[in-house]
């Protein structure tokens, strides 16, 4: 499913992306190559990382 239209990211692509560590937006983001765009997707994403960390995250300041 697609998370971020800005950047066309996937559930997948953000899964594996915290999987491999990154567990703060702009980590994730520049894991997969990208930028933060319009922001619409940063719940959903911070709610997947937290999902595959099974710890509670919040966005850092500058996220």
């Amino acid at each position: 499913m697609y998370v971020c239209l800005c950047n066309g990211l996937t559930d997948q692509q953000i899964r594996n992306a915290a999987s491999s560590g990154n567990c703060r937006l702009k980590e994730v983001y520049g894991a997969c190559g990208c930028a933060a765009q319009c922001g619409n997707c940063a719940k959903t994403i911070l709610g997947i990382i937290r999902d595959n960390s099974g710890h509670e995250l919040n966005a850092a300041p500058g996220d």
